[in-house]
């Protein structure tokens, strides 16, 4: 815990205010945006299909729990919830790692690869509406870089970090 008394604290500047709040109201509201669309054309949270994307992308449509929790950036546990409510929808099953015992596997299902092909047009386009086609291609370039970096400063390499997909 931080015991920095208050005059040590480096406060934010008006003008980092104004970025940190427009930051947080359009994050805010990008994930309502494409909750709402996923919600609608798929019956499903923008994380559930997230997920269905990693395994879609992986070799063999199939990834280990806790390889897809990394990727994710979610915690084994929320990931272990959202596997089982993809699997009642019959989109993904898990399968025991044969070489350790306490592995599994998540595989997309070919009804999961299906919704998800059928579901990727418009949340694409969802995408493009919101970020893409409102900024430059020097905007987009930058934006890249910047959340990049951000990312990059908050995924430590070393033993012992505290991550999601670490708890």
């Amino acid at each position: 815990m931080d015991t920095a008394s208050p005059r040590d604290t480096r406060w934010l500047s008006v003008e980092e205010q104004r970025v940190w709040r427009a930051y947080r109201h359009a994050v805010t509201l990008l994930d309502d945006h494409l909750d709402r669309q996923l919600q609608r054309d798929a019956n499903m949270p923008h994380v559930y299909y997230g997920l269905l994307v990693q395994l879609g992308e992986a070799p063999e449509r199939r990834l280990r729990m806790t390889e897809l929790a990394m990727q994710a950036k979610i915690t084994r546990s929320r990931l272990s919830h959202a596997v089982a409510r993809l699997e009642k929808s019959g989109w993904v099953r898990r399968e025991d790692c044969p070489s350790d015992k306490r592995g599994q596997f998540a595989v997309l299902t070919d009804a999961g690869y299906e919704v998800l092909r059928r579901t990727a047009p418009g949340h694409v386009e969802a995408v493009r509406q919101a970020v893409f086609d409102r900024l430059t291609p020097e905007q987009q370039k930058s934006l890249g870089e910047i959340m990049t970096i951000v990312a990059e400063g908050l995924q430590p390499k070393e033993a012992g970090a505290d991550l999601p997909w670490l708890r």
